[in-house]
C-alpha cells in the first residue's frame, strides 16, 4: 500500500512533473452519485466519472497484535510474609533472672533444635491503627457490626513447637483466624467515592452496574466519578451550533453530511475503531466553529482530522501516504501535515473529547443490566443510531451525552415498541428524565425513519451486515407515545 501511495509523488524529481500529476481540487461538492456506482474511498463528490473505489483487499490495514508480557506479581510474596507477621502470635515472656545466671544456663545447656514454626513478635510500638483492614474507611466496622478492638491483638499463651504436632498448629491456626479474620465484604459504602457528587435522581429499585470489581477495565470504584468529570467535560469541548450559518459561506450541511458519510468508509477500509470517527467528527466541527474554509479544501481537513484521531486512538495509525491515496492523490503529503498543524494549533493540542460513544459504553450496560432484550442487537442498535446522529448537522444542538441516552430510548423502543423504554437505573445513571430526552429522541427518530438518503448509505450498509446483526433493516414503528415521556413513568 505504501508503494501505492506513494506512487504518484515518486514518479517524477522535478516539481514540475508533481505539480502536472496533482489531481485537480475539488470544484464542487454534490449528491450525485458516479453513473456506475458510487465512487467509493476516493473524491467525496464525482467530477469525473474515473474515480476508483478503494479496493478492500488492498486498503484494509492489517492491525498488529501487540502482546503484553506479564508481569510477575513480586508482592505476592511480600504479602505472604507479612499476613504471617501480623497473625502469629507473640512468644510468652521469659522469667526475669539475673546476668550470671542466665550466662550459665546458657553455657550448661544443650543446643535446642530448631522449632518448626517460629512465631514472630509484634513490635510493641506499631500502633493497633496500622493493623486495619485497607478495603475500610476509618468509620466503617466489621461484618459482625462489631468495633475492632485491641483485645484481638492478644498473643494466645503457648510454648515454642519442637515437634511436628499438627494438630496444635492447626490449633493455633484457628486462633488467629478467628482474632485476626478480614473483612471480605466489598460493598462497603466507603468505595462509592461520592464525596462531592450530587445526587443525580431519587429512584427505588436502581440495578448495580458498577458491581463486578474484578475487572481492571470497568474501573468500578472510580466509574461513576470517571462519568461526572465527563458530563462537565462535554460543555467545554462542544463545537458552535450555528457555524454553518455564521462562520462559513462556502459549505453547507449537505457538504458537511456527504464528507461524513465518506469517512465512514474509510474507517471501515482500514478497520478503525468506533471513538476514531467519532472524534474525527469532533475535531471537523470545533474547527470549522472558528476558521472559514472553501469546499475544496474540506476533504483535506476531513482527512487531516481523521489522521490526527487515529494517531490518538489506534495502536497502528494509517500512514500520511495511505490518507493521501484514498483521496486519489488530490491532496500531496505536506498538504495533510500542514492542515494537521493548522488544526492541532486551533484546537490547542486539546484532542481529548467526551463524544457520544463515551457516554453509549456505560448506557448501554445500564440498559443491559435489567433487560430481557438481546444483548448485542441493543447494542447495535444504540451504536447504529448514534452514528446517524453525526450525519445530522442540526443535532449539535444536544450535548453527547444526551444524544447517548436518546439512543438507547429509541432502540429500547424499537425492540420492544409496546414496552416503556425508560425505567429507574437507566435515569439514574444517565441523568436524564424522560422529558428531558422527548425533543431529541423524536429527532433520531425522524432520522431513523426516513434515513439520510440513498446518496449517503454508507452507515446504513455498515449496519445491514451480518456482523451487526442487520439491525439497520429492523423496521421503527411510525409515532411514539406520549405517555413514555412522562417522568412519573419511570
Amino acid at each position: 500500500m505504501a508503494e501505492h501511495a506513494g506512487g504518484a509523488k515518486a514518479a517524477g524529481p522535478a516539481a514540475a512533473q508533481q505539480q502536472a500529476k496533482k489531481r485537480v481540487a475539488l470544484g464542487n461538492l454534490t449528491n450525485v452519485a458516479a453513473p456506475g456506482g458510487r465512487s467509493g474511498c476516493g473524491k467525496i463528490a464525482v467530477v469525473a466519472a474515473g474515480n476508483a473505489r478503494l479496493n478492500s483487499a488492498t486498503s484494509a490495514v492489517p492491525v498488529k497484535k501487540v502482546s503484553l508480557a506479564s508481569a510477575r506479581n513480586g508482592s505476592a510474596n511480600r504479602g505472604s510474609a507479612t499476613k504471617s507477621a501480623s497473625t502469629r502470635p507473640a512468644p510468652a515472656p521469659a522469667p526475669v533472672t539475673s546476668r550470671h545466671e542466665s550466662t550459665a544456663q546458657k553455657e550448661s545447656a544443650p543446643p535446642r533444635k530448631v522449632p518448626t514454626v517460629v512465631p514472630i513478635a509484634v513490635p510493641a510500638i506499631v500502633p493497633f491503627s496500622s493493623f486495619a483492614s485497607p478495603g475500610n474507611s476509618g468509620d466503617s466496622i466489621s461484618t459482625d457490626e462489631t468495633m475492632s478492638t485491641c483485645d484481638s491483638m492478644k498473643s494466645p499463651d503457648f510454648e515454642y513447637i519442637d515437634n511436628g504436632d499438627s494438630s496444635l498448629l492447626d490449633s493455633l491456626q484457628r486462633r488467629a483466624n478467628e482474632n485476626l479474620r478480614i473483612s471480605d465484604d466489598r460493598a462497603v459504602e466507603g468505595v462509592k467515592w461520592k464525596k462531592d457528587a450530587t445526587a443525580p435522581m431519587e429512584i427505588d429499585n436502581v440495578c448495580d452496574v458498577d458491581e463486578n470489581y474484578e475487572d481492571p477495565q470497568l474501573c468500578a470504584t472510580l466509574a461513576s466519578d470517571i462519568y461526572m468529570h465527563l458530563r462537565e467535560a462535554e460543555t467545554r469541548k462542544r463545537p458552535s451550533t450555528d457555524f454553518l450559518e455564521t462562520i462559513q459561506k462556502d459549505v453547507n450541511p449537505s457538504m458537511r453530511a456527504i464528507l461524513i458519510d465518506w469517512l465512514v468508509e474509510v474507517a471501515e477500509e482500514y478497520r478503525l475503531v468506533p471513538d476514531t470517527l467519532y472524534l474525527t467528527v469532533n475535531y471537523i466541527d470545533r474547527f470549522l466553529s472558528g476558521n472559514e474554509i472553501n469546499r475544496q479544501r474540506l476533504q483535506l481537513l476531513g482527512v487531516a482530522c481523521m489522521l490526527i484521531a487515529a494517531k490518538y486512538e489506534e495502536i497502528c495509525a494509517p500512514q500520511v501516504e495511505e490518507f493521501c491515496y484514498i483521496t486519489d492523490n488530490t491532496y500531496f503529503k505536506d498538504e495533510v501535515l500542514d492542515m494537521e498543524a493548522s488544526v492541532l494549533n486551533y484546537l490547542k493540542f486539546e484532542m481529548t473529547a467526551p463524544t457520544a460513544k463515551c457516554f453509549l459504553r456505560r448506557f448501554v450496560r445500564a440498559a443491559q443490566v435489567s433487560d430481557e432484550d438481546p444483548a448485542l442487537h441493543l447494542e447495535f442498535l444504540a451504536n447504529y443510531v448514534a452514528e446517524l446522529s453525526l450525519l445530522e448537522y442540526s443535532l449539535l444542538a444536544y450535548p453527547p451525552s444526551l444524544v447517548a441516552a436518546s439512543a438507547i430510548f429509541l432502540s429500547k423502543f424499537i425492540l420492544q415498541p409496546t414496552k416503556n423504554p425508560w425505567n429507574s437505573t437507566l435515569a439514574h445513571y444517565t441523568q436524564y428524565k424522560p422529558s428531558e430526552l422527548c425533543d431529541c429522541v423524536k429527532a433520531l427518530h425522524r432520522l431513523h425513519s426516513v434515513g439520510p438518503g440513498s446518496n449517503l448509505p454508507a452507515i446504513r450498509e455498515k449496519y445491514s451486515q451480518h456482523k451487526y446483526k442487520f439491525v439497520s433493516k429492523k423496521q421503527c414503528p411510525p409515532s411514539l407515545p406520549a405517555e413514555f415521556f412522562r417522568d412519573t413513568t419511570c
